[in-house]
């Protein structure tokens, strides 16, 4: 099959790699046409896992419409903020029934749309839609280290097509019926890691990491239950498996900016120009507001670390205000 990713960071160049492992044929969309050109002539990504060698059923362009040309799926791997400007870009280039499966992470500031959700108001036939989401670390993926994920769609076609279009030998997929849940546990996860890594940064321990990781369990069940999905999703690989591997991993951007960046003073300006790379978790704790405004779902994590994020909050001033909030029953 020749399969179009749109995206060329270092969550969509492991894709891509995947999906030539799985015997396809790739042409990979990168914002530059200078990084399009690298791998194309070097089998390499100049700006992400760079150390990697592409093979080479993969080829890359700058050019949508050079990128979409005979698909037959199209993964989109691009940040969640651009997500609306692609889907339109997209629109014209793709026929009406073309699989589209989307590995962003994140909720529209504006309309509290999901990924999902801002790809069918664009491109209509929701049936068609997937996401992919999971404990899947790039950098593992890229060395073919085994690896899950699930794809969800609330058409079983559509997810068995796309569970069936990934699948090798060290990379896994499953099938939900969720897209909801799936898309809310991967924005809430981003959130808490940034939160785990402020707080190893700040001199807490492993106790503390769990607090915040089942507590954000809580949060994130909460809010997926209010907006409709199955809380059940959140004990799978889109919820607690990425929950862990995002909180606890080396490879974490978003544990790495709460702990290298926020909690020693600096920015998401500092963390974006020393990496080249999105923070989705500090995108996701601002948007996240809009729902949880429009279901009335308590999220004391997430306004916390959009308090230290976005408003100058100091993060022990924040951790203090955590840890004397009033104490209630676990489950409620």
């Amino acid at each position: 099959m020749k399969v179009a990713v749109i995206g060329a960071g270092s969550w969509g160049t492991a894709l891509a790699l995947v999906l030539a492992e799985a015997g396809h044929d790739v042409m990979l969309w990168a914002r530059t046409a200078e990084v399009a050109r690298a791998i194309n002539a070097e089998h390499r990504n100049p700006r992400y896992l760079s150390d990697y060698r592409l093979p080479d059923a993969i080829r890359a362009t700058s050019d949508y419409a050079e990128a979409c040309e005979g698909a037959e799926a199209v993964v989109v791997v691009t940040p969640s903020a651009a997500l609306r400007s692609v889907a339109r870009d997209l629109a014209a280039l793709i026929a009406p029934d073309t699989p589209i499966v989307i590995c962003s992470k994140g909720v529209e500031e504006a309309t509290g749309l999901l990924p999902i959700d801002t790809f069918a108001a664009e491109l209509g036939a929701p049936e068609r839609l997937a996401v992919l989401s999971g404990p899947t670390h790039a950098e593992e993926v890229i060395c073919r280290k085994p690896s899950a994920a699930v794809v969800a769609s609330v058409s079983e076609a559509t997810a068995l097509f796309f569970r069936d279009l990934f699948a090798t030998r060290f990379f896994r997929t499953y099938t939900s019926d969720d897209p909801v849940g799936v898309e809310l546990c991967a924005a809430f996860k981003n959130v808490i890691a940034i939160a785990v890594g402020i707080s190893y940064g700040m001199g807490f321990g492993d106790n503390t990491a769990a607090l915040l990781i089942t507590r954000g369990l809580a949060e994130m069940s909460r809010m997926v239950v209010a907006a409709g999905g199955e809380a059940l999703t959140c004990m799978g690989l889109g919820g607690a498996g990425d929950m862990v591997v995002t909180c606890m991993s080396q490879h974490s951007r978003n544990r790495r900016f709460g702990e290298q960046y926020v909690a020693r003073g600096l920015t998401l300006d500092d963390f974006t120009a020393q990496t080249h790379m999105v923070v989705e978790g500090a995108i996701a704790c601002k948007t996240l507001r809009t729902l949880e405004e429009r279901y009335g779902v308590e999220l004391p994590l997430t306004d916390t670390v959009r308090s230290v994020v976005w408003e100058a909050v100091s993060p022990r001033e924040a951790a203090a205000a955590l840890i004397d909030r009033p104490l209630k029953s676990e489950f409620y």
